[in-house]
């Protein structure tokens, strides 16, 4: 059987013991039912993984630790999802998925069609969600690193702000290339999802001027919610681990 995997929030010491925060231990033993004695595989987010054994002391809890594994499940490309802002559950399910095919960044932008609008403490509290999303996303799919979410931002802030190199591909109905035609860029690749309602004009426009390739998923038009699963799960099947 395996082990039920956990995020641990500190740094995990190289062997010794450790106490489980009370969050974590109500999980696994109120909502898993796990049991004094039990072995779990426990993560900091830095890299590797540790075996652990579940220990009851009173009504604390606490994990004897294993040695510590070199254990790597990251894909070989670095990959950046600039999601447009998605209404309801829908980020929840692309922020999950996006984590299980591999991404290592996610980026939520607010463009001029977006049906969901984020700001001040409500868009802090979401983005705060989303991280939680994608820990718990890494504790079922095996990864050890933690991909960053970071704070909600508008489309052409994104465009303007100064970066390390990289491949900017945007999605759009009808653009003429296709990622297959695409040799492999050398460096990491950031693909912008619209929104419910698309890009404007405007909006191609300006990536199109900030160095995006316009790429086309096939001859459908695919939701907001699909689309970036389709483009990263294509990537890896061209260019990554799948």
């Amino acid at each position: 059987m395996v082990n039920s995997r956990f995020f641990f929030p500190d740094t995990l010491p190289h062997g010794g013991e450790v106490r489980i925060p009370d969050a974590l231990a109500h999980h696994a033993t109120r909502v898993l039912r796990m049991r004094d004695g039990d072995m779990v595989t426990l993560f900091d987010g830095a890299g590797g993984e540790v075996a652990a054994r579940l220990q009851a002391r009173g009504k604390a809890w606490w994990a004897l630790l294993g040695e510590h594994r070199e254990v790597e499940r990251e894909s070989p490309l670095e990959l950046v999802l600039v999601q447009s802002l998605a209404s309801g559950e829908k980020m929840d399910w692309v922020v999950q998925k996006a984590v299980e095919l591999g991404v290592a960044a996610i980026l939520p932008v607010e463009s001029e069609r977006s049906v969901a609008r984020l700001s001040g403490e409500r868009a802090l509290r979401r983005v705060e969600h989303w991280r939680q999303v994608a820990v718990a996303a890494c504790e079922q799919s095996g990864r050890n690193r933690v991909p960053v979410i970071e704070a909600v931002t508008g489309l052409r802030d994104y465009l303007a702000a100064p970066r390390p190199p990289h491949h900017k591909l945007v999605c759009a109905p009808g653009a003429q290339v296709r990622m297959q035609q695409m040799e492999r860029p050398a460096v990491p690749i950031h693909i912008l999802v619209g929104p419910e309602g698309g890009w404007s004009d405007s909006e191609l426009a300006a990536a199109r001027v900030a160095g995006c390739v316009v790429v086309a998923l096939g001859p459908r038009v695919l939701r907001t919610e699909t689309a970036g699963v389709a483009a990263l799960s294509a990537m890896q099947a061209l260019w990554g681990d799948l």
